[in-house]
């Protein structure tokens, strides 16, 4: 009886020990993720981070669109009135040049009719 006494003794010796040995490897395991999950946190993080950035950039990017594009109906409105300031000159270069060929009309018969008076 002593003897498997001292036989389970010893069986439950090591099976405390083997119990120790795989919670201390169930430790070190869970301490892995721990990090794990830690750098993850971090990348994820940073990720958030950037995207935050992008995210602005994109809302000033449009803001800088809606302006450009304002300022682009105003050059365009800007661009029909001088063409529509030089269709108006072009017009009256054309009436002056008009009155400039009928003067010269006339002048062409008053001169010899003066000439010859």
């Amino acid at each position: 009886l002593q003897q498997q006494a001292e036989q389970t003794c010893r069986q439950l010796v090591r099976t405390q020990e083997e119990h120790e040995h795989l919670l201390q490897a169930a430790v070190e395991q869970a301490e892995g993720l721990e990090q794990s999950l830690r750098n993850a946190e971090a990348v994820l993080a940073e990720r958030a981070a950037q995207l935050r950035d992008a995210q602005a950039q994109l809302s000033r990017n449009k803001l800088l669109i809606e302006e450009l594009r304002g300022e682009n109906r105003r050059f365009a409105m800007a661009l029909q009135a001088a063409e529509l300031k030089q269709k108006s000159v072009e017009e009256k270069n054309q009436l002056l040049e008009e009155q400039t060929s009928a003067l010269k009309q006339l002048i062409g018969k008053i001169t010899p009719a003066s000439l010859s008076g």
